[in-house]
């Protein structure tokens, strides 16, 4: 998970420092900008990755190949 996190920090900053270049919001709103922003990034990401490990198909036990036995010798 710590990529994840990693991948949530680098867009949340390309996207303020956008948002500071198109001058939307200033360099001293940046603390409470960048929190509102990171915590949306991450909700929205994290919410995805769960939605898609519940859609997985689950694999049903008819497919799970049969364990060989040993057989033993007399």
């Amino acid at each position: 998970m710590a990529n994840i996190d990693e991948q949530i920090l680098r867009a949340t900053k390309e996207i303020v420092v956008k948002f500071i270049e198109a001058g939307r919001i200033s360099p001293s709103g940046f603390h409470e900008t960048f929190k509102d922003i990171y915590h949306t990034v991450e909700y929205t990401t994290k919410e995805s990755i769960r939605k898609s490990r519940e859609e997985e198909p689950v694999e049903q036990a008819s497919e799970e190949k049969p364990v060989k036995k040993k057989k033993k010798k007399n």
